[in-house]
C-alpha cells in the first residue's frame, strides 16, 4: 500500500491528516514535497477547481475535481497539467485538500464531511 492509498484509508475513516506527496503534476498549486493537509468531503459540495483525494481506477490521486456529473453521482479528476485521470463515483473522492504547507485553501471551507457552511 502507498503513501496515498494509505492516507485515503485514514480520511475515509473520519481522520483529517498532513503528508507530502511527490510528483510534479499539481504544480503550481501543490509542488513535490510541499506539506498538505487533508480532511474528509462532503462530496454533494464538491466543485470543479476543488483539490481531491480520490481513487480513480485503483489508483489513488491527490488531483483537481476537472467535471461533476451529479446526475450519476460521479466525478472527473485531473492533473493540473490537463490530462484526465478519469470519472469515479463521489463516493471514492474521500478528501479535500484544506491547507498546502500551512496556507488555507478557503475553496475548501464548508465542504468538511459534517461541517457546517458558514
Amino acid at each position: 500500500m502507498g503513501l496515498l492509498d494509505s492516507m485515503a484509508t485514514r480520511v475515509a475513516g473520519g481522520a483529517t491528516v498532513e503528508f507530502r506527496p511527490s510528483g510534479t503534476s499539481m504544480a503550481p498549486l501543490v509542488r513535490s514535497r510541499q506539506l498538505v493537509s487533508v480532511a474528509p468531503v462532503d462530496p454533494e459540495k464538491l466543485e470543479i477547481g476543488d483539490i481531491v483525494l480520490a481513487r480513480v481506477a485503483g489508483t489513488t490521486y491527490l488531483h483537481l475535481v476537472s467535471a461533476l456529473d451529479r446526475t450519476r453521482g460521479r466525478v472527473q479528476i485531473s492533473n493540473n497539467r490537463g490530462r484526465a485521470n478519469g470519472w469515479t463515483a463521489a463516493t471514492r473522492v474521500y478528501g479535500i485538500c484544506v491547507a498546502v504547507d500551512g496556507k488555507e485553501r478557503p475553496t475548501a471551507r464548508g465542504k468538511i464531511r459534517g461541517s457546517f457552511a458558514v
